[in-house]
């Protein structure tokens, strides 16, 4: 449900698109994204970092957009919000003591620390390359292609990129009920 959630901003501008233009689709986004994150402060009472950062650049590229009437601006948004993210990512090897991606994922497992560190890079390189991909569809192809490409290209690709780390992680994952190698030492 949450991933619906996440992407209904996307969904709703993919569809505007496909029955209106790409203009329409730009206003119906920012809708959508007042709209996700109102319902999600309305029910939890508080707001999601994603979805205020989405917003915002969202209502700057969109608005941009809608005002002078260029879709460069909207074709834009996904490289600049995948290499701000990367930018997050990056900046928090150097503050705080734990990188994003363990302070995200540090309660549903526990990891040694040169895996939190990789497992983080290895996403910093993914934004990079999503936001170089985007801009490559958006100056080799034409609106149709990318707005396809948008929808299913980035996210299947978002898709297959957290698949592809599963084998990586599961050998440092050991089930709660078995003891790690140093909580039997000693004991009887």
């Amino acid at each position: 449900m949450k991933f619906l959630a996440d992407f209904f901003p996307v969904l709703l501008f993919f569809v505007a698109y496909k029955v209106y233009d790409i203009y329409v689709a730009t206003a119906v986004a920012i809708v959508a994204s007042f709209v996700q994150v109102t319902v999600h402060w309305l029910k939890h009472r508080r707001f999601e970092n994603m979805h205020l950062v989405t917003l915002a650049i969202m209502v700057v590229f969109g608005g941009a957009t809608l005002f002078l009437q260029d879709e460069m601006f909207i074709k834009w948004k996904p490289t600049v919000i995948n290499w701000l993210f990367a930018a997050v990512f990056l900046g928090s090897h150097y503050i705080g003591e734990k990188t994003i991606i363990q302070r995200m994922m540090g309660q549903a497992m526990t990891l040694p620390e040169p895996v939190w560190v990789k497992l983080n890079i290895s996403w910093i390189l993914f934004f990079v390359a999503i936001g170089l991909l985007n801009l490559y569809v958006v100056y080799n192809f034409d609106t149709d292609t990318w707005v396809n490409f948008k929808l299913f290209g980035l996210m299947g690709i978002t898709f297959a990129f957290v698949i592809l780390q599963i084998p990586f992680l599961t050998k440092y994952i050991t089930p709660d009920d078995e003891p790690k190698a140093d909580d039997s030492e000693g004991k009887p």
